[in-house]
């Protein structure tokens, strides 16, 4: 469409064309108040994608204002880039996830590649190198021919940007649900390294600065991806495909390097990815946070394709660029930087005082819109919220499932896709370049030496939906448990948290009221166990044909290892070591895996948890393994302990176990009760062990290969541990094989 042939904005409100962009009536009557006129078809769409959901989170900002975000490590909290916390010795890590799941569902391999490189941008803005990739992945069930397909594309995208760009991709998770079916689940993390002194932020200050546009050219690809990402998938959202952007990891490595570089010129004042809605959010939020203004002549706009309108460059997601202010009369310092890697940095504005979006085309004005407006005065919405009818039936079942043969019930847990190895995905992943990667894909979290110094950084992403579903206030504590006992185990002191709030319409009460509880939840347990939230992202409207996904706030946590030898795996590590279990079990099935594959449905009470039991746990075992007594240390969590201690054995090598458990014998296997870990110790380090942690010597590691359990005097499971070890490893290869 030509600049001449846009619709005027008399015709925009007449046709109510904004409806078609995302705005309501209510909102467009807003956006003339505030200009004082009707908007042009440019400022139009501006105002549709800076209100989005996806940008303003204009439904969810009360909600996430009940986060804890500050902490005595915290650097940088959210409302950045990414959020940094320190980790001693003038260093900080910094980090973030992101959504892609909309663009996933639509094009999975670039909307799953694009998710990656969006959220590399967002670490190396705050000048901080990307060190580790991690990713968090909900998909339906792997016996259906389009979840196969979405899930093979999905993860080669992931691999096929992170290993491109040299990034590692240490670690993730991925779970299978119908409810993900139509609206597969994409969320991308990516960790930092940065010195205190290399900080850098995403404002436009200094009247009179120049605005750089660094990066790939502007291309149509994108258009509207923000408003995409604020609305339903339905059965027309594959018209959509043009909203999904194409990436180029190889232009990516090379952005990365310049701004490493240009991070170093005091010339630089500002620096921002320009990621959803690209130009008009990068610029708007960069100005609005410095209290200032800017200018734009979008005739610069360096572009790939003729005759794009200002609504077209404004609105484009093109990948792979960023927006740079620089102090006045020293841009081609900043220049000569980026083209030493082959990258044009070109001036296409200036910060003003006025506090004005003022946009220039061909000679003319094509937009002026108050910045503020735009970002941080963005209208917010207080949604109504009640509780659903399934809640309340769910509090008065008490699920107790019937249990007969105890080793087929073991190893078809197994064979659960959630359960299952993954190491079909991560095979992929390129996960030792760099060679700092400590403890790969596989274990309770990843872990990454810091050079130069004996620390290492253990990382991890978590999220059990089904719990949440079941009660999002106790499911959002048990996400930020499960992943803080991860980081726990692998000997790191948990920091903080980076969150990705997965969840359907917020229109909807029910909905609303399911994100309204999980963000208590996890409120309460970021501060009971000292893990601040220093960045995040929303991703609403997760529904496909009016059906939502289980309510799914995936967390990334990030914990310090202060010294490389109390880094810990799940393994166990040789004969005549001695098995504990930390924390008894219950009788609760609710959301269970067992319940799953014995009902094919999830229903009931979640499990409970005491968080001041669970941050007692993880301190005690941190300070055993920091004592240097525990050989191998592993969460309970999806299948109980039985799968717990199957999977301590599978990834150990010719080793076996002999445990005896007391009292009811499905909940001691197979409860997924909160709060628990499986460790290993040394027999000369048991008394040391026993006055640390409180816990119940249960068996111990054998050399005779098989895992074998009793109840008193009988036996309940034998089991080989290569009969384990085939079926865990061989469920989802064999899936995505097997004919439909």
């Amino acid at each position: 469409m030509s600049l001449l042939l846009e619709p005027s904005p008399a015709i925009i409100k007449e046709q109510k064309l904004y409806r078609e962009m995302g705005l309501t009536d209510e909102e467009f009557a807003m956006v003339e108040r505030i200009l004082g006129r009707s908007p042009n078809y440019t400022e139009t769409g501006i105002f549709s994608v800076m209100w989005s959901e996806h940008c303003s989170y204009k439904n969810s900002k009360p909600v996430l204002k009940k986060f804890p975000t500050e902490g005595k490590h915290v650097l940088q909290g959210p409302g950045e880039g990414a959020g940094i916390v320190d980790i001693g010795d003038g260093l900080a890590v910094a980090f973030k996830i992101e959504s892609h799941n909309h663009p996933s569902a639509i094009e999975p391999y670039q909307g799953a590649a694009t998710g990656v490189g969006g959220i590399i941008r967002d670490v190396f803005s705050m000048g901080a190198r990307p060190i580790a990739l991690l990713n968090s992945l909900r998909f339906g069930e792997l016996t259906s021919p389009r979840v196969k397909y979405l899930f093979e594309r999905v993860v080669a995208g992931i691999a096929g940007y992170g290993n491109c760009v040299g990034i590692p991709t240490v670690g993730g998770e991925v779970q299978f649900d119908a409810v993900y079916e139509g609206n597969p689940l994409v969320n991308a993390m990516c960790v930092g390294l940065i010195r205190h002194e290399d900080i850098q932020k995403g404002i436009a200050s200094g009247v009179g600065n120049t605005v750089m546009y660094v990066g790939a050219k502007t291309g149509r690809d994108g258009i509207h991806g923000a408003t995409f990402a604020s609305e339903e998938l339905t059965e027309q959202s594959e018209q959509k495909r043009p909203a999904v952007q194409v990436g180029d990891p190889f232009m990516e490595k090379l952005l990365l390097e310049a701004c490493l570089e240009v991070i170093h010129s005091d010339a630089l004042v500002g620096m921002q990815d320009m990621g959803a809605a690209g130009l008009t959010s990068s610029s708007a939020e960069m100005a609005s946070k410095a209290g200032s203004g800017i200018e734009l002549n979008l005739d610069l706009v360096p572009q790939r394709e003729t005759g794009m309108t200002p609504y077209e460059m404004m609105l484009s997601e093109s990948q792979e660029r960023m927006l740079l202010v620089v102090k006045k009369g020293r841009e081609q310092e900043i220049a000569d930087v980026f083209a030493k890697y082959g990258l044009e940095a070109k001036a296409i504005g200036r910060v003003t005082d006025d506090h004005m979006l003022r946009l220039y085309h061909r000679g003319e004005v094509v937009a002026e819109i108050p910045v503020d407006a735009l970002a941080k005065d963005a209208p917010v919405y207080h949604k109504p919220s009640q509780e659903p009818a399934y809640y309340r039936e769910f509090q008065t079942i008490q699920y107790t499932p019937a249990v007969d043969n105890y080793e087929e019930t073991l190893l078809a847990l197994l064979s659960q896709p959630t359960i299952a190895s993954k190491e079909w995905v991560y095979e992929q992943y390129d996960y030792m370049v760099r060679t700092n990667t400590v403890v790969a894909p596989g274990s309770d979290a990843a872990v990454l030496r810091i050079r130069g110094t004996n620390k290492a950084l253990a990382m991890t992403t978590d999220c059990n939906s089904r719990y949440v579903y079941l009660d999002p206030e106790v499911g959002g504590k048990i996400v930020i448990a499960e992943a803080a006992r991860n980081i726990v185990c692998s000997g790191a002191q948990p920091l903080a948290v980076t969150d990705c709030l997965n969840f359907g319409n917020p229109e909807k009460p029910e909905i609303f009221w399911q994100l309204e509880k999980a963000v208590e939840g996890m409120s309460e347990a970021c501060r009971v166990l000292e893990t601040p939230v220093i960045s995040g992202n929303v991703s609403l409207y997760n529904e496909t044909n009016g059906e939502a996904i289980y309510p799914t706030p995936i967390v990334g946590m990030v914990g310090i290892v202060e010294h490389m030898g109390h880094v810990t795996t799940q393994s166990f590590k040789q004969p005549g070591d001695f098995i504990y279990v930390i924390g008894e079990a219950k009788q609760e099935f609710g959301g269970s895996e067992l319940q799953k594959w014995l009902t094919g449905r999830i229903f009931g009470k979640a499990p409970t948890i005491d968080l001041h039991v669970e941050a007692k746990r993880q301190k005690q075992l941190l300070a055993a393994i920091r004592a240097g007594v525990v050989a191998s240390a592993h969460d309970v969590s999806e299948g109980g302990l039985a799968v717990a201690l199957a999977e301590c054995l599978i990834s150990a090598q010719g080793l076996g176990a002999h445990v005896t458990i007391q009292g009811d014998v499905v909940s001691e296997l197979f409860s997924e009760t909160q709060s628990r870990f499986v460790v290993s110790v040394k027999k000369e380090h048991q008394q040391t062990f026993e006055q640390l942690v409180q816990a119940a010597c249960i068996g111990e590691v054998t050399n005779d290969g098989t895992l074998h359990v009793t109840n008193g005097d009988t036996c309940i499971l034998h089991v080989p541990v290569e009969t384990m070890r085939n079926v865990w490893k061989g469920a989802i290869p064999c899936l995505l094989k097997s004919k439909d």
